[in-house]
């Protein structure tokens, strides 16, 4: 029972976190600050969600059902490197090509 409540945790906080990355990646100014909603709160937003899933996988406790709750685990370190080492590339392009950002007073871009 208390690790239903756990998982059900974990998860609505992924959810909430995706949704407020999108709303961020819709509504901020320019490329770059899009990237950084998107690049903080969906890595977060992943991470609670993956771990909300071994959670769920792992209140079984056979060797099938940890096996699943290892993979998701592993898929969630590497969720947690690749997606900010991604964004981080992205933006290191963008300013390699001469996108300005964005500063107050500018127009939306």
């Amino acid at each position: 029972m208390i690790i239903d409540i756990v998982v059900i945790t974990f998860v609505v906080m992924g959810l909430v976190l995706f949704s407020v990355g999108t709303l961020g990646i819709l509504r901020l100014p320019d490329a770059y600050t899009r990237m950084h909603a998107a690049g903080k709160l969906d890595t977060l937003g992943s991470i609670c969600l993956l771990f909300g899933l071994a959670l769920w996988q792992g209140r079984h406790f056979d060797l099938a059902h940890l096996i699943v709750a290892a993979k998701i685990l592993l898929i969630l370190v590497f969720v947690s490197f690749a997606s900010p080492t991604a964004t981080h590339d992205m933006v290191d392009a963008g300013m390699r090509a001469g996108i300005i950002p964005w500063r107050k007073g500018d127009k939306r871009r």
